[in-house]
């Protein structure tokens, strides 16, 4: 199954394979691990993943806030800011970057997780304002099974943000049916979750 991609810049071992095992489950994998801002610099260029968790005081090894700049101009992925700092000059930096949150240690699973979701969704509807819509052809001529009509429009409006009890209301349907289509969208996206298909149809229309 296709899972979101999480590249963790930290500087500290311990921490770093902690937030890992946060993100393996059916929805997230961690494509790498960057001790440093050179390191996480290689990765993104090697082994682009979707989003990304940077700890911004990288020590005398870089500024997480440097990458963030890196990740807005040149690979347009949403990421979250992980750090123990949250004095007034940090956060104004760390704002200056338009991170899709913010996180001071000490964390917890279902906070990082919930966080990293959030960035995800709403940095789709930022692209959407920026990129051209998804188009079913071409999203299409890369599936082995092809999405209808109605789940290709599910999945847009997914990738626009709407919830189940929202599809249905603007689709005129009722909620299973609208879990239905996506139980059948997830399978030919190989997609897990909603997420899983914000990604997956940024993935396919830059093919």
């Amino acid at each position: 199954m296709s899972k979101i991609r999480i590249l963790i810049v930290e500087d500290e071992p311990a921490i770093a394979e902690h937030i890992a095992a946060y993100f393996d489950n059916p929805d997230f994998m961690v494509s790498g691990i960057a001790y440093d801002q050179e390191e996480a610099m290689e990765q993104l260029k090697d082994n682009t993943p979707d989003a990304a968790i940077l700890d911004i005081n990288l020590g005398t090894e870089g500024d997480g806030i440097r990458i963030a700049e890196e990740l807005n101009s040149k690979y347009h992925l949403p990421f979250l800011f992980l750090t123990a700092h949250a004095d007034k000059q940090t956060l104004e930096r760390a704002k200056g970057v338009n991170p899709g949150g913010y996180i001071v240690k000490p964390f917890n699973e279902k906070t990082l997780q919930a966080s990293m979701e959030i960035a995800i969704s709403n940095h789709a509807r930022e692209l959407n304002l920026v990129l051209p819509p998804p188009v079913i052809e071409k999203i299409n001529k890369h599936l082995l099974s092809p999405l209808s009509e109605r789940e290709f429009e599910i999945a847009v409006l997914i990738n626009e943000g709407l919830t189940n009890n929202q599809l249905a209301e603007k689709l005129f349907l009722s909620v299973n049916t609208i879990k239905s289509h996506l139980k059948s969208i997830y399978l030919k996206l190989d997609a897990t979750s909603r997420y899983g298909v914000i990604i997956r149809l940024r993935q396919l229309m830059s093919k």
